[in-house]
Parts: C-alpha cells; structure tokens; sequence
C-alpha cells in the first residue's frame, strides 16, 4: 500500500529535497509526500485529507511551530502519528514534543537513511496500531453478537410453569459467557397431560441461539401432534436432517408426565439420564433410551422408557452444565454431587430442587470460569 506522509517545514529547498531523495520510494508507490510551511497549514491538510499516515514536522516554523502543532494534531486526527525534526543536541525541546505525543524524532542536517529507517520504524507502529483497533472493533462485534444470542436465548425460556393438583414443575437457566445451546419447555398436551424437554445445542453463540430456536420450534409442533415422546424426537430429527445445519446437533429429552397416574414417559436423544429423588432423599439414574443427538442421522427411530412418579418424588433433568461443572482444582462435580445434595437436604417442591442443584453447581465452581450453560428443569409429584 501507498503511505501518504505530510512534511511541515518552512524551509523552500526541502520540498525538491526530499521528492529526489526520496524518488525510488515514489516511483514504487510506497511514498506519497504533501508539504505544508507551518503549523496552520499542516492541520488544514490533516483537516481536508483523512488519507495521510504520519506527519513529518520542523519545529522552528512561522504562524506555528511544530510543539503547537503536536498539540493540535489529536484534535483533527488521533491516530496519526508524527516525527519531529530538530537542530542536533535541542534535547529539551525534543523531550517536550515527545512528551506531546512525537512518536520519534530525527536531527538536522537530515541524514535521509536515517529519516527512511525513522518513517519506516513509524509506519511499522501504524501498522501495528490499526491492527489492534480492528481487533478491538471486531470484539466489539463478537460481543454484541453474544448479546444478541443470549437475549434470544433467553427469549424463548418459559418465565410461568404451569402446574396442578398433584404436581408443580420450575425450571431455570445460568448461561455462561459464550453463549451456548441450552433450552428447556414446558408443553401442555391433551388430556391435562404436560410434555418437558432439555436439550443442548453443540455449537455457541448466534448459529447456535437460531439452531436453538428452531429445534425448539419443531419439538413444540410435533409435541402437539404426537403423544409419545420417542415419536417426537423421531420426527423432529428427521425435520432437523431435512435442512442444513452446517454439522450442528442437539442433544435432547423430551418427557411426558400423566398427573392422572403419576407416569413419567421419556425418550433420550443422547442427552444425561433422569434423576429421580425420593421423598426421603434417595436417587437413582434412569437409564438411557438409546438415542442418538438431533440432527446428526436421519431416519432414526427413537425408543423410549417409563416409570411410576409416587407421591414425594421429583425428578430432575439437567443439562452438562452441571453434571460437567470443574471447580479450580479441575476436579468434575458429576451426577454424585446433586445426589450428595438431596441425601443430606431431600426435596421438598419443584422450585427448591430446581434452585438447590443450580446453586450446589455454583458453590462446587466457586471462582472456575464457567464454560457451558447450567440448565436444570425439576418436576414434584405432591
């Protein structure tokens, strides 16, 4: 690229001076120079031309000289960057236009190899300097992205669980930094029956919050559609392999509980088992359905699993936030830790179960960073 430099001098042999020593630079489109005579001059250039680099400037000079100059330049371009020319051992006025933002300096009488390595060296820093604005502007970018994920993360995250005679449900979310994939519902079905899901997007930030949203999308409708959980994960996989999810999956459970007769029917597409707590705070792990994660193989039929809610039981379902949760000394919290909870403190409604695992999660961490959603959907049979 070609570097425009303005010199400031008020010297007349300079200009031809420096477009002859210079020549080599011009002709190979390096070096552009523009000349000003003083300080006033200089800042009208700066002013009507945003495409100069780098000032080279005299500081003996009429109307302004070239301290005033350094003074004023960040007004009209803060970027630019300037070398000051000096009378040889003028040490204190170098040290004052170093102090207003010179970035070097070179002495007179101009040794032009020493002034080519000063413009380059300069140049050098330029380079440097715009490429850590970008980067600054591109994480400015990045993160309003993340905002925008995690708002419509959270959009889509029921705020009111619905709830009846014998049961009450409660779910939450902590989200990480990184936006991630985690989602929970709550659907209601036919018969005052109520379908529960919890998945887990592979994938982070905005591809993820739209690859979220319409997985989601698709498990309501075919929620509403079809009774059995494993049908609906059949058919929302095959809905997901139909369109280009650019090797993204999901992981997902997807329940329905009967209030009628306390049945819990689950099917699991390569999402963490059901923990089922007794009243007297006793668990055990479901066990899995066999599935695989949405959106990775078509034509996958999903089976599914049922058992009997007694009164006093909840069941906790969970995302790999918590199971996977690392405190500082790198140890995995795992499944045992929520079990530890309920053993010592046995659930007594869906909202303090919910609340207990999220908050046992966030004490086992303490000060780690943490990497991934925590996401915990509860249900209690009265």
């Amino acid at each position: 690229m070609t570097y425009k430099i303005l010199v400031v001098d008020d010297e007349p042999d300079l200009e031809p001076l420096v477009l002859q020593r210079m020549r080599r630079h011009i002709r190979r489109g390096r070096y552009e120079f523009v000349f000003a005579h003083n300080g006033i001059e200089a800042l009208e250039e700066l002013e009507a031309d945003p495409s100069i680099d780098m000032v080279v400037s005299d500081i003996n000079m009429p109307r302004m000289d070239g301290l005033t100059l350094l003074e004023q330049i960040p007004n009209v371009s803060p970027d630019i960057r300037a070398i000051i020319v000096s009378a040889y051992g003028d040490m204190e006025n170098i040290r004052t236009a170093m102090n207003r933002g010179a970035f070097d300096f070179v002495t007179k009488p101009v040794d032009f190899d020493d002034l080519q390595f000063t413009i380059d060296r300069t140049l050098e820093h330029i380079e440097q300097w715009r490429e850590a604005l970008s980067t600054r502007d591109k994480l400015v970018a990045l993160q309003n992205e993340l905002d925008v994920a995690s708002k419509m993360q959270q959009s889509i995250l029921p705020t009111v669980f619905p709830s009846g005679p014998t049961y009450k449900i409660f779910g939450t979310m902590h989200p990480a930094k990184d936006v991630g994939g985690d989602f929970f519902d709550i659907v209601r079905l036919a018969d005052d029956k109520v379908g529960l899901a919890i998945a887990d997007v592979s994938d982070k930030g905005v591809p993820a919050a739209l690859f979220m949203m319409s997985s989601r999308t698709l498990l309501k409708g075919s929620a509403i559609g079809t009774e059995a959980p494993g049908d609906v994960l059949t058919e929302v996989n095959n809905l997901l392999n139909e369109d280009e999810t650019t090797g993204m999956f999901v992981t997902m459970l997807y329940a329905v509980y009967d209030p009628a007769t306390g049945e819990f029917t689950y099917a699991s597409g390569g999402h963490d088992p059901p923990l089922v707590v007794r009243a007297d705070g006793t668990s055990e792990l479901k066990p899995l359905t066999g599935g695989i994660a949405l959106g990775v193989l078509g034509g996958f039929e999903y089976r599914q699993d049922s058992f009997q809610l007694e009164p006093g039981d909840t069941v906790c379902l969970y995302t790999d936030g918590v199971t996977e949760a690392t405190n500082q000394q790198g140890e995995l919290m795992g499944i045992e830790g929520i079990q530890e909870l309920f053993a010592s403190a046995p659930p007594t409604g869906a909202e303090q179960s919910c609340m207990g695992m999220l908050n046992r999660v966030l004490e086992f961490t303490g000060e780690a960073a943490q990497h991934d959603d925590i996401t915990c959907l509860t249900l209690h049979r009265d």
